[in-house]
């Protein structure tokens, strides 16, 4: 049985994953840990987790903290502080260029909803899809080819936007 009485519980996804492996090493795991390559990769090695090589260490947080932590997310949570390189259509914390305004609700070890500010800037949206396209993410489902429709339409505008994506089958 699962509750849904709010509050809902509310998570970082570095957070999380520093956390888990913090216990599944039985040492201490620091998220910041999780915003370098190099000391990302070593970590996601520690544990077992194989990332592409040319992954970068927001993809690295993001595999780890989908090998330790989704399947254990079975009261509803908020995951949120989502890294920006596996959010190319999200905007940037205003205070921190690494993670996006994001979020995904979890119940019962599935992800329920997503949602995120939409990237209003051209400029900022090009040069995400053009990194994608010199670094492939190895089966990043996340990963999006360059969309110079898309990119045209940003040039005219588009105000502040957000959404959330809850689709009938994720309920099913």
């Amino acid at each position: 049985a699962i509750s849904l009485t709010p509050p809902f519980r509310r998570l970082s996804l570095r957070e999380g994953a520093a956390a888990a492996a913090s216990k599944r090493l039985d040492t201490t795991v620091r998220p910041e840990e999780l915003r370098s390559a190099d000391t990302a990769a070593a970590l996601a090695k520690r544990l077992g987790i194989d990332v592409h090589p040319d992954s970068g260490p927001g993809q690295i947080a993001a595999e780890v903290f989908e090998a330790l932590c989704e399947d254990d997310l079975t009261r509803p949570t908020f995951v949120y502080d989502f890294p920006t390189e596996v959010s190319p259509l999200s905007k940037q914390k205003p205070d921190d260029p690494d993670t996006v305004e994001r979020f995904e609700l979890y119940i019962g070890g599935f992800e329920v909803a997503n949602a995120f500010s939409e990237l209003n800037d051209p400029v900022e949206q090009r040069r995400r899809f053009e990194a994608q396209l010199r670094h492939p993410a190895g089966g990043n489902e996340e990963a999006h080819a360059m969309d110079e429709d898309y990119i045209r339409a940003l040039e005219y505008g588009l105000p502040p936007t957000g959404g959330e994506g809850i689709g009938i089958d994720r309920l099913v």
